[in-house]
């Protein structure tokens, strides 16, 4: 399994979780029971589902103030899942290249949500991307 497929995992875990909001230990055990993954895409996930959970009030704060005109609550599960993903990988898996981040979950938006969620998606990743950097630059 490679990178993609442990993000597929990564984001179908955060949207589970998201609407289940039962045992998370379980549910990510569950999904490894399901899914032939290796140590190193285990780590991958883990890291991933925790470290969004760890940072949601950042990663949601985020999305709201680069989302304009729009409440998480009125963004699909779907697409909050994955805007969590790609920001929580943008801002703390320096492995992964900004670009690649925000084009995985392009392409993660196309595969699993609306007809519009792709450029929807790539626009929050990209205002996302620009505030964080230039709150870097200030520093």
């Amino acid at each position: 399994m490679g990178r993609k497929a442990s993000r597929e995992i990564a984001m179908k875990l955060l949207y589970q979780l998201e609407i289940q909001r039962g045992d998370r230990e379980e549910q990510i055990e569950t999904a490894f029971l399901e899914n032939a993954v290796s140590k190193e895409d285990k780590r991958y996930i883990l890291d991933v589902v925790k470290g969004v959970f760890q940072n949601l009030s950042l990663i949601d704060s985020l999305i709201e103030n680069n989302a304009k005109g729009w409440k998480l609550h009125r963004i699909s599960k779907v697409d909050l899942s994955i805007l969590r993903l790609g920001i929580y990988e943008m801002i703390f898996r320096k492995d992964i290249p900004v670009s690649v981040s925000v084009n995985e979950a392009v392409e993660l938006a196309k595969k699993y949500s609306g007809e519009d969620a792709g450029s929807f998606v790539n626009g929050i990743l990209g205002k996302v991307d620009k505030s964080v950097n230039s709150r870097e630059l200030n520093r």
